[in-house]
């Protein structure tokens, strides 16, 4: 009896991390099969709508979905792993797919800025995604969701004016716009846009002007 006991206090103790270490793995393999699928697309969609393929803002949405699906039972902590796993997928996926099913990546350059920008907004994003869904209070909520459109509308300001590409700028910034009025809650739309929209701003400011002066 003592015996079947301390199995069953150490299936307990060690289920919810059995659980964490599935969802982690299962981010990663996601990630880098999305990796993947995003390499095949730019030859999948026509002219400049390639670019959306790869964009960061569209990156940043599985860490985020991650993040998510861990929403009610798992920590940030767990969240920011699992967003972890998913864009560190993606860019592996990537360039893997890159390397050994297409001519090569290239240079280095590339993808070690991606796999550093992904260990820095991989947990972010999975965060947001857990505190959009469970967010304890009404400011965490706004956030997590704010975060996931003003990425997109960071791409929607740098399609507009510097790559001059109209249709995506429109696409991001309808992005932008929807996310706070189909996912936030009523009340919660207002503030979630007008932060969306601040995080637009700031991100293309330290973020996406930046990374165009180590691209160039």
């Amino acid at each position: 009896m003592r015996g079947d006991r301390g199995i069953f206090l150490m299936g307990s103790r060690f289920g919810p991390v059995a659980k964490l270490s599935g969802s982690w793995a299962a981010a990663l393999v996601a990630g880098l099969a999305l990796g993947v699928v995003t390499n095949l697309a730019q030859g999948w969609l026509p002219g400049a709508w390639n670019q959306v393929a790869n964009s960061g803002a569209v990156w940043c949405v599985p860490a985020f979905v991650g993040g998510a699906l861990l929403a009610g039972w798992a920590s940030a902590w767990s969240a920011a792993v699992a967003g972890l796993c998913a864009s560190i997928g993606l860019v592996v996926g990537y360039y893997g797919y890159a390397e050994f099913g297409r001519d090569g990546m290239g240079s280095l350059t590339y993808p070690l800025i991606w796999l550093a920008m992904a260990v820095v907004s991989g947990p972010l994003f999975g965060v947001a995604g857990l505190w959009w869904r469970n967010g304890r209070t009404v400011r965490h909520r706004v956030i997590g969701l704010a975060a996931l459109g003003g990425v997109f509308g960071m791409e929607s300001i740098m399609y507009a004016f510097v790559l001059h590409y109209a249709p995506q700028a429109w696409a991001c910034l309808a992005v932008l716009v929807l996310a706070p009025l189909l996912m936030a809650r009523r009340r919660e739309r207002t503030p979630t846009l007008l932060t969306a929209l601040a995080l637009a701003a700031l991100a293309y400011l330290v973020i996406e002007l930046p990374l165009q002066y180590v691209t160039a």
